[in-house]
């Protein structure tokens, strides 16, 4: 269901010009915690509440949903007497709205436009088209200009905390106000249920928990800083303690475990992302690169006459040479009874007829001369 144009309406203070600023309308079906029965309604997200009219033409509101206490966003998968209608469940700190909309594409829409009025942030895990997440940046970008405008001045109150908390802050230490705890505990239950913060009056800490008993139970600890160093908790026994992690400690031991520090793990991309512009009609979609590795490059044809790789096999070694055959430098074995030495000594038959040639030459040379 596409954006329905903005209409001129006036709401019981007022004219529709005292309102927020309109960021999504359409008819929704909804009940309330103390309804029994759906009924359909134009709704309008104006800022960060939702307006409800009889009907599309209507200029007074019947009723208003503040979403300040806003806890948590699920689909109903339940049926619906309309088979292509699409449920909801708007689960606020007082309660559980239930709405449907006409069709799964205005669902998801509308999930879209909620978590970016409540979180300031555009949601990362719905199908939407390029062209409604450019709608939900912009919903962002005006609802963050229109809270910074309608926030009203005030003198910020000395916090002597600020420069001693610096290098003892404990993980679970969050800047939000109380209902921001009380609101952020709710919403992530798993993720501990003890929450350390900066106090109302700016000069003092405050601890904020949360338990179950039918519903939740929040309580809220002041940490005021001693002159002599150190903090207390500020009960009726005062608790003293060195740092602030040996307050987080103290609370968790007093309770026997049962209060545990809240650690919110902040989310990551999974996917790696880019913004590249259309070349024919300049539009910047959001792209993601592939997950993919990279191909490897093939690998070159061996060059011919070059084997591919040295053989594996060692290569065969050259015979022995004849051992009747030494050099002189040889060292040889001085032992008689050495087989070497009387294989040197022993004479081959080429030898041996050599040297009979020479000793007839040499005594016809003798006979020569005399």
């Amino acid at each position: 269901m596409a954006a329905a144009p903005v209409k001129q309406r006036s709401g019981p203070g007022g004219p529709r010009a005292q309102l927020p600023p309109c960021y999504y309308e359409g008819y929704l079906e909804k009940r309330g915690p103390k309804e029994k029965v759906s009924r359909r309604l134009w709704t309008c997200l104006c800022g960060n509440t939702l307006f409800f009219f009889n009907n599309a033409k209507d200029t007074h509101y019947v009723e208003k949903l503040d979403l300040s206490g806003f806890v948590s966003l699920k689909d109903d998968c339940s049926r619906d007497r309309n088979l292509e209608a699409a449920r909801l469940i708007l689960r606020m700190r007082d309660g559980e709205t239930k709405l449907t909309a006409p069709n799964l594409e205005s669902r998801e829409l509308w999930k879209g436009f909620l978590y970016s009025v409540v979180d300031l942030n555009v949601p990362g895990c719905l199908t939407l088209l390029p062209g409604q997440v450019q709608m939900l940046r912009e919903v962002v970008d005006k609802e963050r200009s229109r809270r910074r405008a309608t926030r009203t001045p005030t003198r910020a109150p000395p916090s002597p905390l600020s420069l001693p908390l610096l290098g003892e802050i404990p993980p679970c230490f969050r800047p939000v106000s109380r209902t921001e705890a009380e609101v952020m505990l709710e919403r992530h239950p798993d993720c501990g249920n003890m929450l350390l913060r900066p106090g109302r009056d700016g000069s003092s800490l405050a601890v904020t928990t949360r338990q179950d008993l039918n519903g939740s139970v929040f309580r809220h600890y002041r940490v005021t800083q001693r002159e002599q160093g150190g903090y207390v908790i500020d009960v009726e026994n005062p608790i003293p303690c060195a740092t602030l992690h040996d307050v987080i400690d103290a609370l968790v031991e007093k309770t026997a475990g049962t209060l545990q520090p809240f650690l919110l793990e902040e989310p990551y991309e999974e996917n790696i992302t880019y913004v590249s512009a259309n070349d024919e009609n300049g539009e910047r979609i959001l792209h993601c690169a592939p997950s993919s590795p990279l191909p490897k490059a093939p690998a070159l044809p061996p060059k011919q006459g070059v084997p591919e790789r040295w053989p594996s096999k060692p290569l065969p070694r050259s015979p022995a040479p004849d051992r009747r055959i030494l050099s002189v430098t040889s060292p040889v074995p001085s032992s008689p009874t050495n087989p070497m030495r009387r294989l040197i000594l022993s004479p081959s038959p080429l030898a041996h007829t050599l040297n009979e040639e020479l000793k007839l030459k040499l005594e016809k040379r003798r006979t020569s001369q005399e």
